[in-house]
């Protein structure tokens, strides 16, 4: 395509308006403390100065006088980076299990995505994965919080997860006649490939994948490998091609394997995972991400929500082998990230999986590495994670010491996301 002179000149003032800097937005924030999730130790008396919505300082006590700064003053109030959960579905409701979402136009889950969000952002984690949505819905939620129209987290989007024909990611509870199938569906390396450059194209962030079968699927067992190993490579190659990382869902030992041998970033679920894919997982560098908390609500709440029997036999059959799996995984040193799943369970209820990992073997400092430090480093990112000079000032507030209680994780009080207070219920 040709552009026009004038067509050109408008062109140019536009790139050249947004090539100017933001106006300066300048905040002081102080708290009792400040958690290095580098070191474990805490930084006594910060104050910590924000200049467009980024980290600028951090001093014991007062810095140097900054004129026409805004203060966020949170006294007697502990510190931590804002919060990651690298596993969401923003546009899914446990509310409505099996076939009860038939009741609702597809928009419904678009609208959804607004609630879930601000649910989200209000329980303290101000960076998600959203790994697998509907017709673009986190595409859009994403554009939607960048452009300051929605209170929410920072959206990492994934776009359409994929997977073969009949498997987890394709759409399984409905008879012929309905014609009703993931458009992405990916049947050879060849097919595969293209996928990855189609989801891309259209916004995903993140490549997500389905090599076993699932939990909430009909027609699938959560050992079943459904994902060849060298379908898996195709995706990983091009993905990384595209400077993406790409996600795997993979309950079965088999797919497990094959996923971390294809070079796929981070196995969620992991639940069957042996010692060997544990090994595989130590040696290759791939981060596990293991939803060990929602089987708390899916259990309690699944058949009243309308969740299938067959669902529920499944939930209960892995619940405690995949727990049992993230303590060996944890032991043996396997690199751990923090993914809850959220939708299969309540948004907003994303801390509560803190507990759950400190039962099953780490340390609470541990577990909030997961969820900040390693997260951060899962997803490639040098802008969250870290309390930090150059990162966003994403941080969350609560009292007491984390680091010894981690429950206080779960209903955290006052959120801060670029220097904003976006939350304050103290």
């Amino acid at each position: 395509m040709t552009l026009r002179p004038f067509t050109k000149t408008l062109l140019a003032a536009a790139l050249a308006l947004a090539a100017l800097p933001a106006t300066a937005d300048t905040v002081l924030i102080s708290a009792e403390r400040l958690l290095d999730v580098r070191t474990g130790k805490w930084i006594e008396n910060p104050e910590i100065l924000v200049r467009d919505g980024k980290i600028a300082r951090i001093t014991r006590g007062p810095g140097e006088p900054v004129a026409d700064a805004r203060r966020i003053e949170l006294d007697g109030l502990s510190l931590l980076p804002g919060l990651i959960d690298m596993h969401v579905h923003l546009d899914s409701d446990p509310s409505y299990g099996g076939y009860t979402g038939l009741q609702f136009t597809d928009r419904f889950w678009s609208m959804l995505t607004v609630k879930h969000a601000g649910e989200t952002l209000d329980a303290g984690f101000t960076t998600v994965r959203n790994v697998g949505s509907d017709a673009w819905n986190d595409v859009g939620l994403r554009q939607a919080v960048d452009e300051g129209k929605v209170r929410g987290p920072r959206v990492v989007s994934g776009g359409y997860s994929f997977g073969a024909t009949g498997g987890h990611c394709d759409s399984t509870y409905f008879p012929p006649s309905f014609e009703s199938k993931n458009p992405y569906n990916a049947d050879s390396p060849e097919e595969a490939r293209k996928r990855v450059r189609e989801i891309r194209k259209y916004g995903a962030q993140v490549i997500k994948v389905c090599a076993t079968g699932g939990v909430f699927s009909r027609n699938t067992e959560p050992g079943q490998q459904q994902l060849s190993e060298a379908e898996m490579r195709a995706v990983v190659e091009e993905a990384h091609q595209w400077d993406l990382k790409v996600a795997a869902h993979a309950h079965g030992s088999s797919g497990i394997k094959a996923a971390i041998r294809a070079g796929v970033d981070t196995i969620e679920h992991a639940s069957l995972i042996d010692d060997e894919g544990i090994a595989l997982a130590i040696k290759h560098g791939a981060w596990l991400s293991m939803d060990i908390y929602n089987t708390d609500y899916t259990q309690a709440e699944g058949k009243k929500n309308g969740v299938l029997e067959d669902n529920l036999r499944k939930d209960r059959e892995i619940a405690e082998v995949q727990r049992e799996g993230f303590r060996r995984a944890h032991a043996a040193g396997a690199k751990m990230i923090y993914g809850t799943d959220a939708g299969v369970h309540r948004h907003g209820d994303n801390g509560k999986q803190f507990a759950v990992m400190v039962r099953y073997g780490m340390t609470p400092l541990e577990a909030i590495r997961s969820a900040t430090l390693n997260s951060a480093e899962a997803l490639g990112r040098n802008d969250v994670g870290v309390a930090e000079v150059g990162r966003w000032a994403d941080l969350v507030a609560v009292p007491g010491d984390p680091t010894q209680d981690v429950t206080l994780l779960e209903a955290i009080p006052v959120v801060i996301q670029g220097g904003v207070l976006v939350k304050d219920a103290r």
